[in-house]
């Protein structure tokens, strides 16, 4: 292998983020009903991830849910979007497990009593209105759902100085099929 192919091998690693082991988004599923969209999905969280919140490790989820309008020509339109932040974490010892839910407006915070509970409640996201048809134009539209899970926190020095250091433990990102909204204005 010539030096060259070993530098291009090296940048690529640097440059280009690494994929989501095991994370994997089920869905989105998309509803339309009295003129409410409507979303579902959940998110399957990898082994590694798992053990580290089992072992007492919180975690901090974000997910965004977008709203997108397709453009044949232009590229797509974000038309409006939410996000919802989890926390879960987890005490091995005294077995405690709550999680905390925040969309910006409310917290919820909830307590359960296994782990496995705790996950499925926290990582499925079912029936999350996202906006009234009446409020969009007609036209072509999908949902995609983004979530990640930061890193522990860093200084904001150090992301400055340091460009190259991951911010993101993993980043899993899926679209919904186009649905198409009707002339409703």
């Amino acid at each position: 292998m010539s030096r060259l192919h070993i530098i291009l091998f090296f940048l690529i690693a640097l440059f280009f983020p690494v994929l989501a082991e095991g994370q994997v988004i089920n869905g989105p599923e998309v509803k339309l009903v009295n003129n409410d969209i409507y979303v579902s999905f959940t998110l399957t969280l990898g082994e590694q991830s798992l053990d580290e919140i089992k072992k007492g490790i919180d975690k901090e989820l974000k997910f965004y849910i977008d709203l997108f309008r397709i453009w044949k020509v232009w590229p797509d339109e974000f038309v409006l979007g939410k996000m919802s932040i989890r926390t879960l974490k987890a005490d091995p010892i005294k077995k405690e497990y709550v999680a905390t839910m925040s969309d910006g407006s409310t917290l919820i915070e909830k307590r359960f009593r296994s782990f496995e509970s705790m996950i499925s409640g926290t990582l499925l996201v079912k029936d999350l209105k996202l906006t009234n048809t009446r409020e969009i134009d007609p036209g072509e539209y999908f949902i995609r759902v983004t979530a990640e899970s930061k890193i522990r926190k860093l200084p904001p020095v150090i992301g400055y100085l340091f460009i190259f250091l991951k911010e993101n433990e993993f980043k899993v990102v899926k679209d919904s099929p186009i649905f198409l909204i009707e002339g409703a204005r």
